[in-house]
């Protein structure tokens, strides 16, 4: 058994550590956010709904651009077994919502997998083993992986591209990063012209056998999207193409806030690399084969940065590459450590390697705190069901939906809920709701019942921990005055 365990551990035993990083923030962080909002109401509506398009939540709620319904799909289906357990166990929908994220998960798990194999094949185990622990100690990545976001469905056939580009199957990552430019993400065209172009520069494709697989795919990811996302948005539509129109062309993305040209390099990836961003950087000069793979992802940032709206999403398909060479320099570093001036070198990367943990406890405890409503729901759900058997109208602001309750969250009968949006609160008493989440703590006709609190900022604190995370009410949730039987509970109060 000792010989089997053994080599268990060494085939599996990387999967394990990041696996186990990946669930432990999915549970303690079970809640989206509204850039989730698309993805995990459709796999709600494809799980729970089915073939009945008409109950779907896009067709009331829309948002800004359409998106596909593909990764959704894959995603759904493969989280169904799941699911339906859960419902044979009566459980509450909040764990189909934790099954499908921990599906994703291993999806994405699995093509980071593929790529750190060949990171093995062709620069050794220990730059595998300092590409793990980089992985490991930072937090966007792994925190990211079991969220639904079109981002980190492209980022799945991005690890593909990178798995395939060190196993010289240049024509394979043309092909995957095609099929997520097409159906998830069409901001991966910028890594595309790039990557294409040092593909010709070096030779590993041919022009025209390069053009004749490039229109090849792109015509069946067009046909693929069309025909899947044309049923289910009940209109003829490739969303990729409406995000592309809306983004760049009419570049409508900079309402929702801009960022300096240079942000990426100076708040995004700093944070996402934490440790390894100084490394990655130091690859380029230690070691000659970290330039030609580093060089087109680059590009694909410095053309990014020329949009005006910038979040570190739409960078996370980098990290994995970045981190590759920040391995590459790590390994390096280790080896040479005897050496004076790599002593030296050694100790200041052990700093960085602990710092960086630190950073990722520290914004992990940040985000925790960051789902308020879903949390308010849950509470709500615990103390508020009444004992009679009338219908429980729960009426959901528009801050309340973007920060923690999704469809997952909501519970059978007598529990009902609204999203209806720009009610005046004035007109909130007029209407037949029993509770309200909402974030404004006064509201006519109703009793604030309890509040939430939720991430404000970082403080500096004298002594241990050294960094404190601050919270403040965030939202509040509301009985209507005139019901006795919930008035009379005991409530925690705001």
């Amino acid at each position: 058994m000792a010989p089997n365990s053994s080599k268990f551990l060494e085939r599996f035993g990387y999967d394990l550590l990041l696996g186990s990083i990946v669930a432990f923030y999915a549970f303690m962080v079970p809640y989206t956010k509204v850039e989730e909002s698309f993805n995990v109401q459709a796999m709600h509506d494809i799980l729970y709904h089915r073939q009945h398009i008409d109950n779907y939540d896009h067709l009331e709620f829309p948002g800004v651009v359409p998106r596909t319904f593909i990764g959704a799909l894959f995603v759904s289906l493969l989280a169904s077994p799941f699911v339906l357990v859960i419902n044979l166990l009566h459980l509450p929908k909040i764990y189909g919502l934790l099954a499908v994220r921990i599906v994703l998960g291993c999806v994405v798990l699995s093509t980071l997998r593929f790529f750190r194999v060949q990171i093995r094949n062709k620069f050794g185990l220990q730059v595998e083993a300092f590409y793990i622990i980089l992985t490991a100690i930072q937090f966007h990545m792994l925190f990211y992986a079991t969220r639904p976001l079109p981002n980190i469905l492209a980022l799945c056939a991005v690890n593909m591209v990178y798995g395939y580009w060190l196993k010289g199957n240049s024509y394979a990552a043309l092909s995957c990063l095609i099929f997520a430019t097409i159906i998830f993400r069409c901001d991966m065209l910028l890594l595309l012209c790039p990557l294409g172009l040092e593909f010709l520069m070096i030779k590993s494709i041919s022009f025209c056998g390069a053009l004749k697989r490039c229109i090849g795919v792109a015509l069946l990811c067009i046909g693929l999207t069309v025909f899947i996302d044309s049923i289910l948005w009940k209109k003829l539509l490739w969303p990729e193409f409406h995000v592309f129109w809306f983004n760049s062309i009419l570049n409508r993305s900079s309402e929702w806030g801009t960022h300096p040209v240079h942000w990426y390099f100076t708040s995004a990836l700093p944070r996402s690399l934490l440790a390894g961003y100084p490394l990655f950087l130091l690859g380029v000069f230690l070691d000659k084969r970290v330039l030609p793979l580093i060089l087109p992802v680059l590009c694909f940032i410095l053309l990014y940065s020329k949009l005006p709206h910038k979040e570190l999403r739409f960078i996370i398909s980098s990290v994995p590459m970045f981190n590759l060479s920040a391995a590459i320099t790590a390994n390096r570093i280790y080896n040479n450590r005897k050496k004076t001036f790599w002593k030296l070198l050694y100790l200041i990367m052990l700093g960085l390697l602990l710092i960086s943990l630190g950073c990722t406890i520290i914004t992990f405890l940040a985000s925790y705190e960051n789902y308020p409503s879903g949390y308010a729901l849950k509470e709500l759900h615990r103390i508020g069901r009444l004992s009679n058997s009338d219908e429980q109208w729960v009426h959901i602001d528009s801050f309340s939906a973007m920060n923690g309750i999704s469809r997952f969250c909501e519970n059978d009968f007598p529990w009902r809920y609204s999203k209806e949006e720009d009610i005046p609160l004035k007109e909130l008493r007029l209407r037949n709701f029993t509770y309200i989440v909402n974030e404004h703590p006064v509201i006519d006709g109703f009793d604030c019942l309890f509040s939430v609190s939720g991430f404000s900022r970082l403080r500096l604190h004298i002594g241990f921990p050294p960094i404190l995370v601050v919270t403040e009410p965030k939202v509040y949730v509301h009985g209507n005055s005139e019901n006795m039987d919930l008035l009379h509970k005991n409530w925690p109060g705001c």
